[in-house]
C-alpha cells in the first residue's frame, strides 16, 4: 500500500533528502567552524585582562579573583620560577615565561582547539608569571547541540508541511485516476475542473481535451454506422420491393422494364457506396498505396474535363479553362479522383446553360486550382459540414442523383494526405468555388 501511494513516496523522498542535507550541512558547518573560526585573539585578550586584574588586586585577594574567573571556565595559576608546574605542563612549554625579553602573552601549547594555555610573564614586581587555561569545550558543545536541535526542528516542521502539501499535489492525480476509470466504463462526458497553470493543470486540460475528442469520435462512429445502415437499407428495400412485385406478378409485363431499370440504378448506387466506403477505409489506414510522381497538372485537368464532356454537354454548360504549364509531385491516381469528384459535383449541381470555370494560379510557391460553378450553391449554415461523411445539403436531391455524401470526404482525405489545403466559398443561388492549394 505504501509503495503504491504517490503521497507516501513524495513525503518519504522529501524526508530522505532533508536528512541527507542535514547531515551534510552539519558536517560541512562543523568542518568550516574548526578551520575558519579561531579563538586566538579572544584567548590572548582574556589572559591579558586576567593578568591586569591580578596586578591591581591585593595579594590575598588574587585567589578570590581566580576563583571568580573559574566560574567562566577561565582557570589561572600564578607561577614563580622553580615552582611545581600546573595543568600538567612541561618545563619546555613554560621555559619562555621567565625570559626577560618576553613581555606579551603567548600560547604555551600550539595545538588548536577549545582548550588553550596562555602564559603571561612578569605580572608583578616579584617576577611572577600567570598561566591561564581557557576552556570553551562546554560552550562549543552547547553550540553544536543548539545547531543539531535546530536542524531536527527543521526536519520535523518541514516533514509536517510536505505532508500537508503532498495532499495538494496528489489530490488532482486522484481525481484524474477516478475520471479515467469512469471513462473506461463508457462515460465520455466526464470532465475535470482546474484553475492551475502548472504541469498538473496542463495534464487536466489534456485529459479534458482527450475526453472531448473521444466523445466526438464516438459520436462520429455512431453517426457513421447509422448513415451506412440507412444508405444500404434504402436501396435494398427498393430492390426487395420491386423484385417481389415482379415475382408475384403484381407489375404488368409492359411496365417491368421500367422497374428493372430502377433496380439496376439501386444496385449501381450500392456498388458506388461500397466502393467509397472501401476507399475511405483504405485512406484512413496506414497501408494505402501512396506513389507521388512528378507530372503536368494542367494536362491532367484538361484530360478530366474531356472525360466529363458528356455530362456538361448534356446540360449545355459552358466550361472555361485558365491553365498554366505547371508540374507537381503528388499521387497522380488519387488526384485524378479529386478532380473527377469536384468537376462532377460542379456539373451535377449546375442547371442548364450555367458556367463552370477551372482556373490555375501560382502564389507563394503554391499552385492554386479553383473549380467554380454558377449553380445552386451551398447555404451558409451548411458550409462547415460539407466535408463530413454522409453529409448532404439537399438529401432528397442528392440521392436522386446517385449521391451518398462521401465524395467530398474522400477529396478532403486525399488532400490532407498530401499536406495540401482545400477551401470552399459559396453563396446560395449563385454557385460554389472550391480552391485546392498544392505546394510546389
Amino acid at each position: 500500500m505504501f509503495k503504491k501511494s504517490l503521497r507516501i513516496q513524495i513525503v518519504a523522498t522529501f524526508i530522505l533528502i532533508i536528512i541527507i542535507s542535514l547531515f551534510l550541512s552539519f558536517g560541512i558547518t562543523r568542518l568550516i567552524a574548526e578551520r575558519e573560526i579561531t579563538f586566538d585573539e579572544p584567548f590572548l585578550t582574556i589572559a591579558s585582562d586576567t593578568a591586569d586584574l591580578l596586578a591591581v588586586a591585593e595579594p590575598d585577594r588574587r585567589i578570590q579573583v581566580l576563583y571568580i574567573l573559574s566560574r567562566y571556565n577561565i582557570h589561572g595559576e600564578i607561577l614563580k620560577e622553580g615552582n611545581v608546574l600546573p595543568f600538567s605542563l612541561t618545563e619546555e612549554e613554560t621555559s619562555l615565561l621567565f625570559q626577560s625579553d618576553i613581555t606579551e602573552p603567548f600560547f604555551l601549547n600550539t595545538r588548536e582547539g577549545p582548550v588553550r594555555f596562555i602564559g603571561v610573564p612578569n605580572i608583578d614586581d616579584n617576577g611572577s608569571s600567570l598561566i591561564v587555561k581557557v576552556d570553551f569545550t562546554h560552550f562549543s558543545k552547547v553550540l553544536q547541540r543548539i545547531l543539531l536541535i535546530s536542524l531536527i526542528l527543521v526536519l520535523a516542521i518541514g516533514s509536517l508541511f510536505i505532508l500537508l502539501a503532498s495532499n495538494y499535489i496528489v489530490k488532482p492525480v486522484r481525481k484524474l485516476t477516478s475520471a479515467a476509470k469512469e471513462m473506461a466504463t463508457g462515460n465520455l462526458t466526464v470532465r475535470l475542473k482546474s484553475k492551475k497553470n502548472d504541469e498538473l493543470g496542463e495534464l487536466i486540460y489534456s485529459f479534458n481535451h482527450m475526453a472531448s475528442e473521444l466523445q466526438k469520435t464516438d459520436k462520429m462512429r455512431d453517426d457513421f454506422v447509422s448513415n451506412v445502415s440507412h444508405e444500404i437499407q434504402s436501396p435494398i428495400t427498393s430492390i426487395r420491393g420491386f423484385t417481389k412485385a415482379i415475382r408475384d406478378g403484381v407489375i404488368p409485363q409492359e411496365h417491368q422494364k421500367e422497374h428493372l431499370d430502377i433496380i439496376y440504378e439501386e444496385t449501381l448506387r450500392l456498388s458506388k457506396l461500397s466502393d467509397h466506403l472501401l476507399r475511405l477505409a483504405s485512406l484512413d489506414s496506414d497501408n494505402h498505396p501512396f506513389h507521388p510522381v512528378e507530372y503536368q497538372l494542367d494536362e491532367q485537368l484538361r484530360r478530366m474535363i474531356l472525360v466529363s464532356e458528356p455530362l456538361w454537354l448534356e446540360k449545355n454548360i459552358d466550361v472555361e479553362l485558365h491553365l498554366k504549364p505547371c508540374k507537381v509531385k503528388v499521387d497522380q491516381d488519387l488526384f485524378e479522383q479529386v478532380w473527377q469528384n469536384l468537376i462532377t459535383n460542379a456539373i451535377k449541381y449546375s442547371d442548364k446553360n450555367d458556367k463552370i470555370e477551372v482556373k490555375m494560379e501560382i502564389v507563394d510557391q503554391k499552385v492554386q486550382v479553383q473549380i467554380k460553378d454558377t449553380g445552386k450553391g451551398i447555404p451558409e449554415e451548411d458550409l462547415p459540414y460539407v466535408f463530413d461523411r454522409f453529409y448532404m445539403v439537399d438529401k432528397a436531391r442528392s440521392r436522386s442523383r446517385g449521391g451518398n455524401g462521401l465524395g467530398l470526404s474522400i477529396v478532403k482525405k486525399i488532400i490532407e494526405l498530401h499536406g495540401c489545403q482545400i477551401n470552399v466559398k459559396s453563396e446560395e443561388g449563385k454557385g460554389s468555388c472550391f480552391t485546392i492549394s498544392i505546394p510546389l
